[in-house]
């Protein structure tokens, strides 16, 4: 399935399906992906670094971890595998408003103390809407990986006004200080934020007519799982009314 272009609709629209995208991933990690003592959520936060993920985020002194060959079995279970560093393109390190306000995204958590160990956001027209927005969501990306929470972001809307290189742009600026250059055929990204003492971020550039490609969560430093986005976007987009998915392909 293909992405579509979703600046022909409205941000209600988007909403919709915004929401109800992260649903399905939610209940993709929940069947199996994430290791047993894992466990994903959906969740609000508005603004900055929630309250509750800072009182219940501890994060694990992995340092003597034993090594098992750059490759993590699941943890007591025969559920989902944490799995070694991944593949992807590119590696660096270092009024919609009122439908921000009402994002959803998913939250995975551990069972010690039930604490927040990754951070899966799908970008709204609302987070490129101002300056300011901008600033908030870049904001609220970094102090998730501050706080040893990884990020996987999926970027589904084409760049604007305030965000020429894309939210990831954005949010490396913010972080790391570092520049990034989309490609040119390529405006939309998902890029993966491992947080650890040197933050690394995995980006695949992606564009309307693209597959969304599976990208890895990180739940530890050096330890993941693969999200497998384009089942989740197909299986989304086919609960959509038919009048709808007829006006985002332009047949309405």
């Amino acid at each position: 399935m293909p992405i579509h272009d979703w600046s022909r609709v409205p941000a209600g629209i988007f909403h919709d399906f915004h929401h109800a995208l992260v649903e399905q991933i939610k209940r993709d990690l929940n069947a199996g992906i994430l290791p047993t003592g894992y466990y994903g959520m959906t969740e609000q936060f508005a603004g900055g670094l929630g309250p509750d993920v800072l009182s219940l985020h501890r994060p694990q002194d992995v340092a003597n971890a034993p090594d098992n060959g750059g490759v993590r079995s699941s943890r007591g279970g025969a559920r989902g595998t944490l799995l070694a560093p991944p593949k992807v393109r590119i590696v660096a390190e270092a009024d919609p408003d009122y439908y921000r306000r009402k994002q959803n995204l998913v939250t995975i958590r551990h069972v010690s103390g039930h604490r927040v160990v990754a951070v899966i956001e799908v970008v709204s027209p609302g987070n490129k809407s101002s300056r300011l927005a901008l600033e908030q969501f870049t904001r609220k990306a970094g102090e998730f990986l501050d706080q040893g929470i990884h990020l996987l972001v999926i970027d589904l809307l084409p760049p604007g006004r305030f965000d020429p290189n894309g939210i990831h742009g954005a949010i490396w600026e913010y972080v790391a200080g570092g520049d990034f250059s989309r490609p040119g055929d390529k405006p939309q990204t998902v890029a993966a934020y491992e947080a650890g003492p040197v933050n690394r971020a995995y980006v695949e550039p992606v564009a309307v007519g693209d597959p969304l490609p599976e990208m890895p969560l990180y739940l530890e430093p050096g330890e993941w799982v693969p999200v497998p986005l384009e089942r989740a976007y197909q299986t989304t987009w086919d609960t959509l009314p038919v009048p709808l998915r007829e006006l985002i392909e332009g047949k309405g």
